[in-house]
């Protein structure tokens, strides 16, 4: 409980990444997903509230630390996980590439490398006049629109194979720190659902807590229409991307690429 008061008090203060390499379960599981980012390994990695063995006696179906919560259920199933890496190396690069998007704490800027950013125009940038298929019925990848604008096409994709019809990740722009969120056409039209909605918020909200300013490429026709989204929560999720947007004082930068 010691730990979980810390972690609550030092959330939106200063930046908390959790690594999970090994089996964590019960209230142990709890800490990891206070932090702004996690990261789990994929060989080892689990992070499940209950125990297996309860989860048989009472459920009467098998269970294992990998069924409940591996690195794969987290990144795909669930949302818990930002990153998955194949090693504990790799989780420790991982985390390293997040730190130098990150400021120390949330009165602080982000760090800003001192190479200098060519603002010539170049035959890359100028594909963005054609990249975007004039019709609606056709559709495109949104991470092409991103790569072309921010610096050097690095994004730093969080959550990359969870709610997949909207991108979230950090990247920078002329050298600075910036969050990008986008719609993302292949998936759902660029549709929102509850779950795209949430993913979103969490994602903003992380960002206006350390001073880094979000943009975002919209295409998107709405909100996906059905019995099931009403069901799971989207006027509730829904309402939390909007508190999101309009509570954040960091800059924000919104760029329409079709609908």
């Amino acid at each position: 409980s010691s730990d979980l008061s810390r972690a609550t008090t030092a959330s939106g203060l200063i930046p908390q990444i959790a690594v999970v390499a090994g089996h964590t379960k019960g209230l142990h599981a709890l800490a990891p997903v206070f932090a702004d980012v996690v990261v789990m390994v994929e060989e080892g990695g689990s992070l499940h509230l209950a125990t297996p063995d309860v989860v048989e006696t009472v459920t009467g179906a098998a269970a294992t630390p990998e069924s409940l919560g591996s690195a794969a259920v987290h990144a795909t199933t669930s949302g818990t996980a930002h990153f998955t890496a194949a090693t504990d190396l790799d989780a420790v690069a991982l985390v390293k590439d997040v730190v130098s998007y990150l400021p120390a704490n949330n009165r602080a800027e982000a760090p800003r490398p001192e190479t200098e950013t060519s603002l010539e125009v170049n035959a890359t940038d100028l594909e963005l006049d054609s990249l975007i298929p004039d019709s609606d019925a056709h559709t495109y990848d949104m991470h092409d629109v991103i790569r072309r604008v921010v610096d050097g096409g690095v994004l730093l994709e969080l959550q990359s194979a969870y709610a997949t019809n909207v991108i979230t990740g950090l990247a920078r722009v002329e050298g600075r720190a910036v969050g990008v969120v986008a719609n993302q056409p292949t998936d759902l039209a660029g549709c929102l659902d509850s779950q795209a909605a949430e993913k979103a918020a969490r994602f903003i909200r992380t960002c206006d807590s350390f001073n880094i300013p979000i943009v975002e490429f919209v295409d998107s026709p709405g909100f996906l229409p059905g019995e099931d989204q009403e069901h799971g929560g989207v006027l509730r999720r829904g309402a939390k991307l909007a508190y999101a947007y309009a509570e954040a004082t960091v800059g924000k930068v919104t760029v329409i690429t079709r609908r």
